[in-house]
């Protein structure tokens, strides 16, 4: 008895110390599977460390281990956004401690579950409770659907067409589902048969989800398609006034640069958001050249400018030769407080292409609502900031394959992509102020919206479920353990005091000097 209550001490100071190495390996994982340019294996990894000690630490342990490795590996996203988005330190607090919290507190449920014997609702709990938090972030705070682990796969093909379905939150689950159901595996206390159990579960829903992805990926296509071309010409980095020198200049080269991809098959051509800027008065010196060369060659042109009209400015994407403007619907903070929000879609006249610019894409309402209407293909004015280039493209190709459309988005300091439906990546290259660069591919126009673009955010609603089910388990495994408290404490042999008191001491002493 007493050599097993010094094994005890000796295995429960081997669990102390592997708490700070579950941090330091999961922070890492976080560090470099998240971020503005993650690798995708190693979020599904991040959390597997900080959950299989959650079940054998005491939950105040579990719980500031979790939240430690999460804002470990959330540097960057400080240094974004209160650096390069230049956002205030409050809300960028607020995301981060609202992220941190939740993490910890679905870390310390999970854990508690398996320690109490329901690891069927361990597995639950940490992809259905994140699923809950994405969703109520994107549907309540400034920054739309910007925060979600989904964009970390956008490079896994097979994985990624569950969006078609289940839009990201689908994704989502899926990332979490599996580092849950490791440590339920792993974990020496749970049955074997409720090891399998949870294994075959886990098993099934990564079958269907890749197994569908790649029969998405394999199915033939009937629609049609056009050949697209993105164009970022050479600027200074502040806005340049169409009416000066060097805004005329930049009309002449974009000119010069729609006479040659036309001469390659181009039908339609997307330039930068705010190129330019210019009022109602300065807006013929754009438009002018630019409906000319469309109208000759027989391509249309989409241009983003700052577009003043009175006393009211707007982040703009024009289509030349019809002169359709349509004004940026969601701004942000801080870098477009002095724009107007404009509340208005935009389809190019006879066609299924809609204009979009940048940051709109974050909201995956705007581009289902413009699938719904009929579109099959988005044109995108963009600007970004350089270190977000392969993040903030990477969320524009998830939204196409949400809402199943065909997007092609053309930033002046980010990643140029023509993407398909799917999310394949059909022309790509790296824009700059200091270089002109374009890129031209041929492009698909689908015929059908998804069922995500029919039903919107219905899998939240399974998350609410399968939450309810994880939280009722963890009620009853608590009532459970206080009945059997209960009844322990009314059996004759383990009261307090008598010989079973001073065996009990004496043991307590022996372990405590060391004997084995």
């Amino acid at each position: 008895m007493c050599v097993r209550d010094g094994r005890t001490s000796i295995d429960g100071v081997k669990t102390y110390l592997s708490v700070p190495m579950a941090v330091v390996v999961s922070a890492v994982l976080w560090l470099f599977g998240t971020g503005l340019h993650p690798y995708p294996g190693l979020v599904v990894l991040a959390p597997v460390p900080v959950l299989l000690i959650a079940s054998r630490v005491p939950g105040r342990i579990a719980f500031a281990a979790a939240l430690v490795s999460w804002l470990g590996g959330a540097v960057p996203f400080v240094l974004y956004f209160s650096g390069t988005l230049e956002q205030p330190w409050l809300p960028t607090i607020l995301l981060l401690g609202i992220t941190a919290t939740t993490y910890a507190s679905l870390i310390l449920l999970t854990g508690t579950l398996i320690r109490h014997g329901r690891p069927g609702a361990a597995v639950l709990a940490l992809p259905a409770g994140w699923v809950l938090m994405e969703f109520l972030l994107a549907a309540i705070g400034p920054f739309g659907a910007w925060w979600s682990l989904a964009y970390t796969q956008a490079e896994v093909l097979p994985l990624i067409q569950i969006a078609a379905v289940t839009g990201r939150l689908g994704i989502v689950f899926v990332i979490l589902l599996v580092p849950a159901a490791i440590a339920v595996l792993i974990d020496p206390h749970v049955p074997r048969r409720m090891r399998i159990r949870c294994a075959s579960g886990t098993c099934a829903v990564m079958v269907a989800v890749v197994g569908y992805g790649l029969w998405q990926l394999s199915a033939p296509a009937e629609r049609g398609s056009v050949a697209v071309a993105l164009v970022a010409v050479s600027q200074p980095e502040d806005f340049v006034p169409v009416d000066t020198v060097e805004g005329r200049d930049m009309v002449v080269r974009v000119v010069a640069e729609v006479e040659r991809l036309t001469d390659r098959g181009a039908r339609v051509v997307v330039l930068p958001e705010k190129a330019w800027r210019a009022e109602e008065s300065t807006l013929s010196d754009l438009a002018v050249p630019l409906t000319e060369v469309a109208r000759r060659r027989g391509v249309n042109i989409i241009a983003g400018l700052v577009l003043t009209r009175g006393e009211t400015s707007v982040s703009a994407a024009i289509d030349f030769p019809s002169g359709l403007v349509y004004a940026k619907n969601h701004l942000v903070a801080g870098w477009e407080d002095e724009l107007t929000e404009g509340t208005e879609r935009a389809v190019l006249p006879g066609t299924g292409w809609a204009m979009a610019v940048c940051f709109d894409l974050d909201f995956p309402d705007l581009v289902r609502a413009n699938r719904n209407q009929g579109a099959s293909l988005l044109l995108v004015p963009a600007l970004d900031f350089r270190v977000d280039r392969w993040l903030h493209s990477r969320m524009a190709v998830l939204r196409g394959v949400e809402s199943g459309v065909s997007v092609a988005r053309s930033p002046q300091m980010g990643d140029l992509v023509l993407s398909d439906d799917w999310g394949r990546i059909l022309a790509t290259a790296s824009a700059d102020v200091t270089r002109t660069v374009s890129v031209l591919a041929i492009v698909p126009e689908p015929t059908h919206p998804t069922v995500y673009a029919r039903f919107g955010e219905w899998f939240v609603a399974v998350a609410i479920l399968l939450l309810a089910h994880v939280v009722l388990s963890a009620v009853r495994s608590r009532a459970g353990l206080r009945a059997s408290a209960g009844r322990r404490r009314a059996q004759p042999g383990i009261r307090t005091g008598g010989m079973t008191h001073i065996i009990d001491r004496g043991c307590r002493k022996v372990s405590g000097i060391g004997v084995q």
